[in-house]
């Protein structure tokens, strides 16, 4: 299961305590591990796809295929969150303790909201239902946007990599 925020509890005493607070610091890196398990899980389906899509040249009015760049740009949007929900959030909540994790985010975060946005732009473009999506642009733009995935996901690595170390910095 993967835990999208603190849930609050009551103490013995009437005071309330999040989830992240009574949890054993085991099962804190299980659900950390989870979370990390559904975002690659998600990579993978969105590479795989990308690579469907890419492969579809020239796009033009006779060589399309909405429904598939619809099932990427969905796939894409899926993946988006799912590091949002499921790492991300923990660390702007407060949720993250260990100081290398909180380092770690603070440097990349800045650059994984531009690919963020830049993702939200190709799906605005592209996950129309009434398929009057630009294709004659579609090449360039899934390029564009492959870079881009390159970028983040390098540095989603850094942060899952930062996650995943034991306390003093071992494996």
């Amino acid at each position: 299961m993967v835990s999208y925020g603190p849930v609050a509890t009551r103490k013995g005493s009437g005071e309330f305590m999040s989830s992240e607070e009574k949890l054993p610091s085991e099962d804190r890196r299980r659900e950390t591990k989870t979370a990390i398990d559904r975002l690659l899980e998600e990579r993978q389906e969105v590479l795989v796809c990308y690579e469907q899509v890419a492969g579809i040249q020239p796009f033009n009015d006779n060589n399309k295929n909405p429904e598939l760049l619809q099932k990427f740009s969905q796939l894409l949007m899926d993946y988006i969150a799912a590091g949002h929900f499921g790492l991300y959030q923990r660390i702007t909540e407060g949720s993250e303790r260990r100081r290398r994790v909180l380092e770690v985010a603070e440097k990349i975060y800045p650059s994984i909201a531009q690919t963020t946005e830049k993702a939200l732009d190709f799906n605005d473009v592209y996950d129309k239902a009434d398929k009057s999506a630009p294709f004659e642009a579609v090449s360039d733009r899934l390029s564009d946007l492959g870079e881009v995935l390159a970028h983040r996901i390098e540095l989603e690595d850094k942060l899952i990599t930062a996650m995943m170390q034991k306390k003093g910095g071992g494996n």
